[in-house]
């Protein structure tokens, strides 16, 4: 703490060193700040200098606060998945959380966001016939239950070489789409025939190569950085409240500096 004039007065050294200080940037209306976990949206900020027309500024003081990012999340399935009957609606089934942070798996197809905002949503599907004719999938986006609208494309899937040897094709398509907190997405379609479905492969260390999975979806919120979402919310003397994307980070350590 540096020092503090007496309201009654003060010495002219005193006064000097002060102004000295203040001049290098020396005060005492600065603070650190830990950001609340279990993916808490807000933290509060208790300091006495803290008035209405404060100015508050934050800044990263962790490695934890200096690195977050902004929500993702990134799914997939290794196990094949089947198609319904010819014409019936299926949601496709993820069982592996790859990467993850405030977009979490649930109910094995639903993807839900912590915060509110625009988010980029991505399918990549092992597409497989089985058939000796080709066959096509509609796959498209929904949001809790609702199919999005103009969300869907047709892939044609070419009949298989063999028995054995079947058809196959990457079908891939993003969207953009604005969410609430506790929102969820899906990825769901239909197909031109029972023999169409989504295939896995294990690993080869063969030819080498890693393992295919039969579907990967990945959803990350369009936004900078995580610390430039922080702000101040609402403001009383000696109290303040920090919003922020929801965070389950420990010693995620912020300065702050409180202005008038």
């Amino acid at each position: 703490m540096y020092r503090k004039l007496n309201p009654s007065g003060s010495t002219p050294r005193e006064i000097s060193e002060v102004v000295n200080n203040l001049v290098e940037g020396k005060s005492n209306n600065t603070g650190t700040i830990t950001l609340a976990t279990g993916w808490a949206t807000t933290t509060t900020l208790y300091d006495e200098r803290i008035g209405y027309d404060s100015i508050i500024l934050l800044s990263p003081s962790s490695d934890n606060a200096e690195s977050d990012a902004a929500p993702y999340g990134s799914f997939s399935n290794n196990t094949d998945q089947t198609a319904p009957s010819v014409g019936a609606t299926a949601v496709v089934v993820l069982d592996t959380t790859e990467t993850s942070s405030g977009v979490y798996l649930a109910s094995g197809s639903r993807m839900y966001v912590r915060n509110k905002g625009t988010y980029n949503v991505q399918f990549s599907l092992q597409l497989v016939n089985k058939d000796n004719v080709a066959q096509y999938a509609d796959i498209w986006f929904r949001k809790n239950g609702t199919d999005i609208a103009r969300s869907a494309s047709r892939f044609d899937i070419p009949a298989r070489k063999s028995a054995s040897d079947w058809g196959h094709i990457v079908g891939t398509v993003n969207i953009f789409t604005a969410m609430e907190a506790g929102d969820y997405v899906e990825i769901a379609g239909t197909t031109s025939s029972t023999l169409i479905g989504l295939e896995h492969y294990a690993a080869d260390t063969g030819i080498p190569r890693p393992a295919i999975p039969s579907a990967i979806v990945s959803v990350n919120y369009i936004a900078p950085l995580s610390s430039d979402n922080i702000y101040i919310s609402a403001i009383i003397p000696g109290q303040a409240t920090i919003s922020h994307f929801a965070n389950d980070t420990a010693d995620k350590t912020y300065k702050y500096l409180v202005v008038a």
